[in-house]
C-alpha cells in the first residue's frame, strides 16, 4: 500500500543540512528522483510518500538533530503505510547501520559515494519490505553525472571535484567524502554551458578544496585555466569558486580572477585561526604570514575585492594569547564578512581526543568578542561603498523583510546582499534580473539602495522565473528505476545575453 493516490506520481520532499556541497548533493537527489517518475511535494505537504534527510557530520549537534527529526518524524509514516523515509550524506557514511539500529523506521540509508543508488534502493526497500543499507567506500559515479534539478534560474552549483586530500585535525570530511577526484575541464565546460543555455547567469564552481583542482591529472595550474575557460562561454556572467585553500593558492589564480571579465571579484578563503601554534595543531599547512600575504596580493591585482572567510573559536589548546593573534589577523585582513564556529568536538577526528578541551564559557566568551570584531570591521567596510554604484542580480528568498519594507533583493558582483527598492521597474522585475543601482546605507550584514535604479534589464533567467521553470541537466542514467510517468522536461533554450 502506498500513500500515493492510484495512478498517481509518487511524491517526495529532500531536507538538507551542511555545506554547499550537500545542497548541491540535494539537486542531484532531486534530479534522480524525478528522473525515476517522482514529483516534488509542496513545502506545506507534511505527508509526502518520500522524505530525503540529506544530512551534515561537521557540528556536534548533527546526530541529535537528525534523530529528533527522524523522531518526530515516526507517527506521521505510522500513520501513512507506504511513507519511506530515506537519510543520506556525510552522517549517513559516518554513521552507517547504526541509523537503522536507533529508527528502525527508517527506510534507506545511503552514503556520500552512493547517491546514484537512491531510486534502486526505494524500490527493493519497498519490494522486501526491509530496510536497505548501502555505504560505499570509494566513489561509485561522479555525482555530475546524475541528472540534476536545480533550485535556482539563475545560478547554478558546478562540482569541478569531490572529496579532499588534506588532514585537518578537527575536519571529519576526508574520512566521509574519501580522497580528491577531479572532473575533466571538458565535462565541467559542457555542464556549465548546458546551464547557460537555460538561461543560468551566475556559476560557482564547487569543491573540498577547489584550488587543488589538478592534482589528480598532474597540473598544479588547471584551476587557473579553469577559471579563464570560462570567461570563453557566451552568456555567462559571473563566476564564483568555493572554497579554496591556502596551502594551494598560487598567484596564476589571481592574475586568472583579476583577468577574466566574468570572474567575481570576491574570494571565501578560510582562515580558521590566526596563531601559527593553532594553525600547526590544526594541520593547517600554512601560517598567519602565508594567509595575510595572499590577500595582499589578492587587493593589489583587485583592490574592490570582496574577502570572507572560516574561523574557529577554542581549538584545544588555544590560549588567550593564541586567540588575540586571530583578532589581530581579522583586523588585519579586513573581511567583508566571516562565518564564525565555535570548536566542536566531533568523534573520529585526532582533535576530539587532544589535551586541553576548553571549557564552554572561555569558547563563549572568545565567541562573542570575535563576533563583534568582525562586525565592526565588516561595518566599517560596507559604510565605504555608500554612494557607489553597484551592480544586483535580483534573487529569492535573500531578504526576509522585503515584503515588509517594499525592497527586493539579491546580490552585487562581490557577493554582497544588497537590498533595493524597485522604483518605477516596481511590478517588472524578476528574479534573474539584473539592476544597477546606488548604495544609501550600510549595515554589517547588508547593503540598501532606497534610490531609483539607475536601470533594469530583464534577462532569460528572469523568464524563466516568471514562467516558473527551473534548469534541469539530465546527467547520464546507468539503468535506474522509474515510477510512474516520467518528469516533463523543460522546453529547450538558448544562451542568455551576453555580458
Amino acid at each position: 500500500m502506498t500513500t500515493a493516490a492510484a495512478g498517481s506520481p509518487r511524491t517526495y520532499q529532500v531536507r538538507t543540512y551542511g555545506c554547499q556541497m550537500n545542497v548541491h548533493d540535494s539537486e542531484r537527489i532531486s534530479g534522480l528522483l524525478e528522473q525515476a517518475g517522482y514529483v516534488r511535494a509542496p513545502q506545506a505537504d507534511d505527508t509526502p510518500d518520500i522524505v530525503v534527510f540529506n544530512t551534515c557530520a561537521v557540528r556536534e549537534n548533527a546526530d541529535n538533530r537528525l534523530y529528533g527529526n527522524l523522531g518526530h518524524l515516526r507517527p506521521v509514516k505510522d500513520k501513512h503505510p507506504g511513507m519511506q523515509i530515506a537519510v543520506g550524506g556525510c552522517l549517513a557514511q559516518k554513521d552507517r547501520g547504526e541509523i537503522v539500529r536507533r529508527a528502525p523506521w527508517v527506510d534507506v540509508v545511503f552514503g556520500t559515494h552512493n547517491i546514484g543508488a537512491l531510486p534502486v534502493l526505494l524500490e527493493r526497500a519497498r519490494h522486501n519490505a526491509a530496510a536497505e543499507v548501502e555505504i560505499l567506500e570509494s566513489l561509485d559515479v561522479f555525482p555530475s553525472t546524475l541528472p540534476t534539478r536545480r533550485e535556482s534560474t539563475y545560478a547554478g552549483w558546478v562540482s569541478i571535484s569531490v572529496g579532499c586530500n588534506n588532514a585537518c585535525t578537527f575536519c571529519i570530511v576526508p574520512a566521509l567524502r574519501g580522497k580528491e577526484k577531479d572532473r575533466r575541464p571538458g565535462d565541467i565546460l559542457s555542464e556549465v554551458r548546458a546551464l547557460v543555455d537555460e538561461g543560468v547567469l551566475e556559476v560557482t564552481l564547487l569543491g573540498q578544496n577547489v584550488n587543488s583542482y589538478g592534482v589528480e591529472f598532474g597540473d598544479r595550474y588547471a584551476f587557473g585555466k579553469l577559471l579563464r575557460a570560462t570567461g570563453e562561454i557566451d552568456g555567462l556572467e559571473r563566476v564564483r569558486f568555493t572554497s579554496p585553500h591556502p596551502k594551494d593558492f598560487t598567484d596564476d589564480v589571481i592574475a586568472a580572477m583579476a583577468e577574466t571579465p566574468n570572474v567575481c571579484h570576491s574570494l571565501h578563503m578560510p582562515l580558521q585561526s590566526g596563531s601559527d601554534d593553532v594553525l600547526k595543531a590544526m594541520r593547517r599547512s600554512y601560517r598567519s604570514e602565508r594567509y595575510l600575504g595572499i590577500i595582499e596580493k589578492v587587493r593589489s591585482a583587485m583592490p574592490d575585492a570582496a574577502i570572507t572567510t572560516d574561523i574557529i573559536v577554542g581549538f584545544p589548546g588555544e590560549t588567550e594569547a593564541d586567540f588575540q593573534r586571530t583578532l589581530d589577523v581579522v583586523r588585519e585582513a579586513r573581511f567583508s564578512s566571516a562565518f564564525t564556529f565555535q570548536y566542536s568536538k566531533r568523534p573520529g577526528t585526532p582533535a576530539a581526543t587532544m589535551d586541553g578541551q576548553l571549557p564552554k564559557q572561555v569558547v563563549q566568551e572568545r565567541y562573542e568578542r570575535l563576533v563583534a570584531a568582525v562586525e565592526e570591521i565588516s561595518w566599517a567596510e560596507n559604510k565605504r561603498l555608500v554612494g557607489k554604484p553597484v551592480e544586483v542580480l535580483v534573487a529569492v528568498g535573500e531578504g526576509r523583510k522585503d515584503e515588509r519594507t517594499g525592497r527586493l533583493s539579491g546580490r552585487a558582483r562581490d557577493g554582497r546582499l544588497v537590498h533595493f527598492d524597485a522604483g518605477s521597474f516596481a511590478g517588472s522585475i524578476r528574479p534573474g534580473d539584473i539592476v544597477h543601482t546606488t548604495v544609501t546605507y550600510a549595515a554589517p550584514h547588508h547593503l540598501n539602495a532606497d534610490g531609483a535604479p539607475l536601470s533594469h534589464r530583464r534577462t532569460r533567467a528572469g523568464d524563466a522565473a516568471e514562467a516558473g521553470r527551473s534548469p534541469r541537466t539530465p546527467g547520464v542514467l546507468l539503468g535506474l528505476p522509474t515510477i510512474g510517468a516520467p518528469a516533463v522536461a523543460p522546453a529547450p533554450t538558448g544562451g542568455c545575453a551576453a555580458h
